[in-house]
């Protein structure tokens, strides 16, 4: 038997069939974790060392500047560095500088650096608000109109067929579209959608320059190609000139970006305008144990009007895994603990603190894990987004508060929730939540503060004003810790094209997922079914969805869990019955135990950080400083070894814990809080070696 070609070792059937594909019109239909990147590059390998394409030829375009970067270096190691990797914008961007000079005068238009300012400046000459979420906002349905080939005189008719909400009447949208549009040709700058029109309008009007544009290239690929949107598609068709050298790759079951006007149409209907095309589907899962494909074809499996072009169902060909978690608790506070104690006792087990994920539908959910995840002792990143409390509503809306607090007149009897909301009124906080866009994301921000205070209502005898400002400040300075590698905290949109091995879905509630904002309308309640199956694909290994029945601790229990985990729960669980925690969720309540002392005052401890160090933080350290410096010089050497980051050995509040209490023995060291039975089984001897060896002295 002939040794298989280099380009085609290790490649299932179905990834070889696309690789081997001859030139012309090629569509790959990949599921989440099939290796649909290898599977391109690797095509596009196959055609320049077959000699079917010159590389310099070839332009590959994606979405994210992180995802073209991926596939030149992969094309690099496959031997065709000379291929283009870019995105539409990146590629656009470089033709129009080129071709500029030819077709207009003098050099072209640099990009505007302050496209806000412009839009603020048409909201303000038509009477608009100019508050940053408004502007926002308009930028938002701008943004929008040009991906979809929709001039200022279209908006309104186009924004009710595909239902947009509007910030403010569409026909004002028009106006603002028009008059930002002025503003910016007479400013002679150009915005990221500009670099596309302008491009498709030289390419379809200047046939010379078209021409050599298409000498130069002759083979295109297309990555994420169900995120296209109608402009996309236009500078795309520009590029082809009516050929049909074109390969896309892509997941209908992942659109999730029809709010700025992506769409699947051309990937579904690909064969349709191709009649010839070869059309390969990618089914083989080697992201995710089969556990996670199981649950993964669940969700996607209950889509409504699923057209032929999605029926991807995903076969995983991982070894068996555990089986994906399920969990209801009492209040989102019970959530939030239960979560961390699960990524505690994983990173026990060996897990990366970097290879765990906590998602959730909106930025202002992170709050509540911050705080569980800062208590905890557990370093983390907010990704796509702010922290919480770094949020410019958020930092405007607690000078509001302190302003109010310290007000003779704020120290009233009023209900405390009813005073902060009232508060928050004067910020923008409304009685009813935004339809949606940024304004939803800064409402959901505030309204969590006055969730805040009714937590602090109902938990606290006598709150006042002050109180919740006091506690407001202290959850604000502990929620920053300094920037390190951690669990990532993101939002489910943030989350598409990443991986990590354990993943924790949060906050399945109705209202939430699906967004409150989507019920009504079928299209867009698909669009949040997706969203889950990113989120549940993004799992390699361990998965676990949760979800809470009251907002705040004692609050009442009136939230329904998603309907999209209806039918995964598995039969018998605790979960499966809505209303119902699990045993878990119950064991988050308090129980009446001895709380630890401090080993010299004798004062019982409360924080995470004082029992771990076994003393009060006002109690002096006695840390062995030599002792403390050798741990610190053998975690780093272990931790180059192992190659992780350093705290995944121990973190440095433990380390210090070791130098203070110096354990004997085994025993001894498994009662500091951080050392379970995996890391004492790994690192126990050299930790008590390095122990013993500083009390015997020079």
């Amino acid at each position: 038997m002939a040794e298989q070609p280099r380009l085609l070792k290790g490649l299932d059937p179905e990834q070889r069939t696309a690789v081997t594909a001859p030139r012309g019109p090629v569509c790959v239909l990949a599921g989440a974790g099939t290796g649909k990147t290898r599977t391109i590059t690797h095509r596009i390998a196959h055609l320049v060392e077959r000699g079917l394409v010159v590389p310099q030829q070839v332009l590959a375009v994606t979405f994210t500047a992180r995802a073209a970067g991926e596939m030149r270096t992969r094309l690099r190691a496959l031997g065709a560095p000379g291929v283009q990797a870019q995105t539409f914008h990146a590629a656009a961007f470089r033709q129009l500088r080129y071709f500029w000079p030819r077709v207009l005068e003098g050099q072209m238009w640099p990009l505007t650096d302050n496209k806000f300012r412009i839009v603020m400046q048409a909201a303000n000459r038509l009477g608009l608000s100019t508050e940053k979420e408004s502007v926002r906002d308009l930028a938002a349905e701008i943004e929008w109109s040009k991906a979809s080939l929709i001039g200022p005189d279209q908006y309104p008719a186009a924004a009710a067929r595909a239902g947009r909400s509007a910030p403010v009447a569409p026909e004002q949208i028009g106006r603002a579209f028009t008059t930002y549009e002025k503003l910016k040709n007479h400013a002679q700058v150009l915005d990221f959608d500009d670099l596309l029109l302008h491009t498709a309008a030289v390419l379809e009007e200047h046939a010379e320059v078209a021409e050599e544009f298409r000498a130069r290239y002759r083979s295109f690929v297309v990555d994420e190609y169900q995120d296209v949107n109608p402009l996309q598609q236009r500078v795309l068709d520009a590029w082809l000139g009516g050929r049909d050298d074109l390969t896309v790759v892509g997941d209908a079951n992942q659109t999730i970006y029809s709010f700025a006007g992506a769409a699947p149409t051309w990937l579904i209907g690909f064969s349709r305008r191709f009649p010839e095309a070869t059309v390969v589907r990618l089914e083989r899962d080697y992201r995710s144990t089969p556990q996670v494909v199981s649950l993964a074809n669940a969700v996607i499996d209950a889509a409504r009007s699923r057209p032929a072009g999605t029926r991807l169902r995903l076969t995983g060909q991982r070894a068996d895994g555990p089986d994906p978690q399920f969990a209801e608790h009492d209040d989102e506070s019970a959530e939030a603990e239960a979560v961390v104690r699960r990524i505690a006792a994983l990173v026990q087990q060996g897990t990366a603190l970097s290879e765990i994920a906590v998602l959730f539908r909106v930025n202002a959910q992170s709050e509540v894990y911050e705080k569980a995840l800062s208590d905890a002792d557990i370093p983390y990143q907010v990704r796509g987004g702010e922290r919480f409390f770094a949020r410019a509503e958020v930092r405007q809306a607690m000078t509001a508060l302190r302003n109010a607090a310290a007000r003779d007149d704020s120290a009233s009897g009023d209900d405390l929730p009813t005073l902060v909301r009232a508060v928050l009124s004067e910020v923008g906080l409304t009685t009813e939540p935004p339809a949606g866009g940024s304004a939803r994301e800064r409402w959901e921000s505030l309204n969590a503060l006055v969730e805040l205070a009714a937590e602090l209502a109902e938990t606290v005898q006598q709150p006042d004003f002050a109180r919740y400002v006091t506690e407001l400040e202290m959850r604000a300075e502990a929620q920053h810790p300094p920037t390190v590698e951690g669990v990532t905290l993101a939002s489910l949109h943030a989350a598409k094209g990443l991986e990590w091995d354990a993943v924790f879905l949060v906050g399945l509630v109705e209202g939430t997922l699906p967004i409150q904002h989507a019920d009504g309308d079928d299209a867009a309640i698909e669009e949040e079914r997706r969203l889950l199956y990113v989120g549940v694909t993004r799992a390699r290994e361990h998965l676990h969805l949760s979800w809470a029945l009251s907002r705040a601790s004692g609050g009442r229990r009136h939230r329904k869990r998603s309907r999209f985990v209806h039918g995964l729960v598995p039969d018998g669980h605790p979960a499966a019955l809505p209303g119902t925690t699990t045993p878990r969720a119950r064991e988050s309540k308090p129980k009446q135990t001895v709380k630890p002392r401090c080993r010299i005052c004798a004062t019982p401890l409360a924080s995470t950080m004082d029992i771990k160090l076994g003393r009060c933080s006002s109690c002096p350290s006695d840390a062995d400083e030599d002792l403390l410096s050798q741990l610190r010089s053998w975690r780093s050497e272990r931790a180059r070894q192992l190659k992780v980051p350093a705290y995944v050995v121990f973190t440095d509040a433990t380390l210090l814990a070791i130098a203070e209490q110096r354990p004997a023995d085994e025993s001894a060291l498994v009662t500091i809080s951080g050392i379970g039975a995996t890391k004492l089984e790994r690192f126990g001897s050299d930790v008590l070696a390095l122990v013993q060896g500083s009390q015997r002295g020079p």
